[in-house]
């Protein structure tokens, strides 16, 4: 007789919490250890293909990473879009979705399936799919997900233990400015384990992780690409703005790692500057050509310069939004992902509060 399977939910107390990374990164180490790992989301938002044929990005991502086969993987019952919100609201929409989750779910065969959850503790209320929801649907415990931006982050925590009760597994906190472990570790984490959350990990920020590829950057500004074209895979870190005389930019410059610089398209003092400088790429503002000899530095560095039809602020909004809220989809940032969460994150305590036993020794 197949043995029914167990299930984990990963959540998160705010979108970017860096739940889709948690999720590789555990899945992953757990495969390692000779786990039979399923995986699946329930409520997609990230979709790609024809709308016949949609794939659910992030299920495709790590199905793919993963190399996990069609059996692994469970089915996303809902895209959670304007549309689908609509026809909920207006009535249109009577599907109960708590019993298609149930059927849809009833898998056996792996020792755990890990289910991504919504973006916060609310998404999905609407089709009785919230985080909470799923949990008592297909009888998971749940591992949050929190990136740490002040102390705020404890009143949110013991907010979602007295939702959550006995389905939170614990909390996995990500993405704290190395300034503040110290803190976190000796006061956040034996304050929240003391009131029932226990704490899988203290993860420290990490800049590769927070970067953004030129390639990205260049589809969210809807850019086009002046120059190196082959090189839109270079990560950006940090944003800087060339906006000031060209000595006081300098100094601005030298400061930065792994710069995308964003300026006026007639800045060519500006932009010549940056080149010189730790830049990834140029993005010029105005839709007006660099002069020739910015391109052909840029050439010769092999930096791409990216032109977009927006003003300079409306440009900044769009990087800094994209800087830190990344998706884990690069070869290098995966790995990183890997190595960080075997560091940061405990593996044999969520083994034993899962019941799980390991096939093989990581």
């Amino acid at each position: 007789m197949s043995k029914s399977a167990k299930y984990l939910l990963i959540g998160s107390t705010e979108a970017y919490s860096g739940k889709s990374a948690t999720v590789l990164g555990v899945a992953h180490q757990l495969t390692e250890k000779g786990l039979d790992i399923a995986y699946g989301k329930p409520l997609g938002t990230f979709w790609s293909g024809s709308p016949n044929q949609a794939i659910e990005a992030d299920v495709q991502f790590v199905a793919q990473t993963l190399n996990l086969p069609k059996n692994r993987l469970q089915p996303t019952i809902l895209p959670l879009t304007d549309t689908t919100i609509q026809k909920r609201i207006r009535g249109e929409d009577q599907t109960d979705y708590c019993q298609l989750l149930a059927e849809c779910l009833q898998l056996e065969g792996p020792d755990l399936v890990v289910l991504e959850g919504p973006a916060n503790l609310e998404e999905g209320s609407l089709f009785d799919l919230s985080l909470l929801q799923v949990a008592d649907i297909v009888d998971a415990s749940v591992l949050l997900v929190a990136r740490f931006h002040t102390l705020l982050i404890v009143g949110a925590l013991l907010s979602a233990k007295r939702r959550l009760g006995d389905r939170l597994l614990g909390v996995f906190i990500n993405d704290i400015p190395k300034e503040r472990l110290e803190e976190v570790r000796t006061t956040v984490k034996p304050f929240l384990e003391k009131h029932g959350i226990p704490i899988f990990g203290l993860m420290p920020r990490n800049a590769l992780l927070r970067s953004v590829s030129v390639s990205d950057l260049a589809e969210q500004l809807s850019a086009e690409v002046l120059c190196r074209a082959d090189r839109l895979d270079l990560m950006v870190e940090s944003l800087s703005i060339g906006a000031m005389n060209v000595n006081s930019a300098l100094k601005y410059f030298r400061k930065g790692h792994n710069m995308a610089v964003i300026t006026g398209g007639d800045r060519t003092d500006i932009q010549l500057a940056a080149l010189e400088t730790s830049t990834q790429c140029l993005i010029l503002t105005g839709q007006m050509r660099p002069h020739p000899d910015v391109l052909r530095r840029a050439e010769d560095l092999e930096i791409p310069i990216l032109s977009v039809d927006l003003d300079t602020l409306t440009a900044v909004e769009i990087v800094d939004r994209a800087i830190g809220q990344v998706r884990i989809h690069e070869p290098m940032k995966i790995q990183c992902l890997y190595q960080m969460m075997s560091e940061h994150f405990d593996f044999d305590r969520l083994l034993a509060d899962l019941n799980l036993h390991p096939v093989v020794t990581a």
